[in-house]
Formats: structure tokens, sequence, C-alpha cells
């Protein structure tokens, strides 16, 4: 990831990146790729996923059936444990998981990376669809590619999940925000039989499709509807209310992140052609939850700014509904 070190008022912020905030969770494609070879390739083929049963010492009772949740890593060679899991819960191989992932290549889309997170416990990848949104192209020239993530996990956490993404450029701000007209999510079967993987590559196909459509129509209204910098501030005052004045310590704390929220709005080389927009509004609030809440991007941080986790997603919808009703 690139970080050209600007500063505003004081405060330092990254001009630019040049890779989405998943690409340092996983490895990152250089060609083309079947499934099978994007397996492979991100060392998520061969874990032999499965359960092994619990001892229980000889003076217990156990009142439950519980196994542990095991896989070879491919890596290593080392046998680990991801999880403790009940008699109902069933593994999957990632080759079970991305099954559907050739279906989708056919679509028209493209593995771009993929890896694994929480010490294996929940697996992802990548896929760019060629389609871009391209605001003011003789002008501002801001454009948007979009994503599909496909995530699921190996310790009873989550299904298999196809989530619709868009990413800024500029930025690389991931901006997969859940909007009210337009699905975002897909939850997908643990199936291999071949009726399914086409049936369900169709649905994350034309999911996608809905999603880009209403966000490309939010996306050019947003830019179109100019702001003043007083409503900005107004903008993040009432997404983020400022605490009393004898509130030293949260105070401080929020006027840390105003002043760099309202430097990347101003200043940052991100929003130099948005600025003084709705969307430039949006775009800066955002970026600065998914890279400046911490001097150094935890994997956490990471998974976060990529849409794994859903209270990112809940804070950038209520940051999007704050912006566009304003």
């Amino acid at each position: 990831m690139a970080h050209a070190i600007e500063t505003h008022n004081g405060v330092s912020f990254a001009a630019f990146r040049s890779e989405p905030a998943w690409h340092g969770l996983g490895t990152v494609f250089a060609e083309t790729l079947t499934t099978s070879e994007m397996l492979d390739t991100a060392h998520l083929s061969g874990w032999n996923v499965r359960l092994e049963d619990i001892e229980i010492p000889a003076e217990y009772r156990a009142v439950s059936t519980n196994f542990r949740v095991v896989r070879t890593n491919p890596v290593t060679a080392q046998n680990e444990i991801l999880a403790y899991v009940g008699d109902k819960y069933r593994t999957y191989q990632n080759e079970d998981l991305f099954s559907f992932g050739d279906n989708l290549l056919d679509g028209g889309a493209e593995w771009e990376s993929a890896g694994s997170i929480k010490d294996g416990r929940v697996v992802f990848g990548s896929l760019k669809i060629n389609r871009e949104l391209v605001l003011d192209p003789k002008g501002a020239n801001d454009v948007t590619e979009s994503y599909i993530l496909v995530t699921s996990s190996h310790d009873g956490s989550g299904s298999i999940t196809a989530l619709v993404t868009p990413v800024r450029v500029v930025c690389q701000n991931t901006l997969g925000i859940a909007l009210r007209e337009a699905k975002q999510k897909f939850s997908a079967r643990h199936t291999l039989t071949a009726s399914t993987r086409v049936e369900d590559a169709r649905n994350v196909l034309g999911l996608a499709n809905e999603y880009f459509d209403k966000f490309d129509a939010l996306a050019q209204e947003l830019f179109q509807t100019e702001i003043t910098n007083a409503q900005f501030d107004k903008m993040y005052e009432m997404i983020y209310p400022k605490p009393a004045d004898d509130a030293k310590a949260s105070l401080t704390r929020w006027s840390k992140n105003f002043d760099l929220t309202r430097g990347l709005y101003l200043s940052s080389p991100t929003n130099a052609n948005i600025t003084g927009t709705k969307w430039g509004a949006l775009n800066a609030i955002t970026e600065r939850l998914d890279y400046y809440r911490a001097d150094t991007l935890t994997e956490g941080m990471r998974a976060a700014a990529s849409g794994f986790e859903a209270g990112m997603a809940s804070d950038k919808a209520r940051i999007l509904e704050v912006v566009s009703s304003f």
C-alpha cells in the first residue's frame, strides 16, 4: 500500500493508496485464474477441514456432544484447531465453499485476490467485475470499481456470503454500503451440484448488477449536490455528536477525529476533485473510518475496511443516511 503523507492544520494523512484493504490480508493475482488455480495460489486448497472427537476424562459426564474443527495447514503441514462446535455442525472444504466461482467467471468476473484471516477461521476471495462508475469523466473523472467479496467460515460464525463492494480508485475507499433499494449480500448454499452452482452464480451476478445500478444513481446524485464547508461540519457533528466541554478526554478524541476528517475533505489529494459535494463528504468520512482509526492497519482493521465486519457496514449506512438526507 502506497502512502504519501500530507498535512492539514498539523494533521497528517496519506495522500493515496494503490490497493484495496483486503490485499493486505491475502494473495493478489497477477493473471487470470480458474477457481481451482485461485485456491492453489492463495494456499486455500487441500486443508482437509474435519471434525475430531474431544476426549472426556473418565471422571466427567458430558451433557452435550462437542467436536473440534481441525485443518491441516497447507504451508506448514501442521494440524491446527480452528474451533469447538456442537454435533449439528458440518464441515466443508474451501473447494466446496467456492464451487460456484467458475460460473461467476463465465459471467464476466475475474478472481483478483484471496486468502484467510483469523488464523484460518475465515476465508475469502475477491472478484473484480468489468464495470466502472465514472463521475464527471471530462472533469473530476472520479472512478469507482466494482468487486464481489466471497467469504465463509470454518468456526460456525457464518455461511458462504457474496458481498457487493464498490471501491473508489483514488483512495481505495470501500463503499460497500447497504442500500434500501437493493440487496448487498447473497448467501449461497454449501453444495457441489452443478445446477446449484449455476443458480448461485446467476443470483450473485444479478444482485451485483442491481446493486451497482442503484449505487451509480446514488453516487451521481451525491456528486451533483453541492455543500458548504459549514454544512460539512454540521453533517459530521450530526453523525458524531460533539462531547460536552467538561468531558475533556472525549472532547480531545472527537476534535482529533474531526480535524483529520475535515483535512481529508478539504485538502487530501483523495478528495481533490470532489470537495464541495455530498459525494466528497461521504468519502472523507468513510475514508477516515477505513484507514485512520489507528496509526497501523491491523488485520482486524483491514477486515473491517474490506467490508467483512457488520459493525462497520452499520456505521457506513448511518453516515450515508445523514449525508443523503442533509
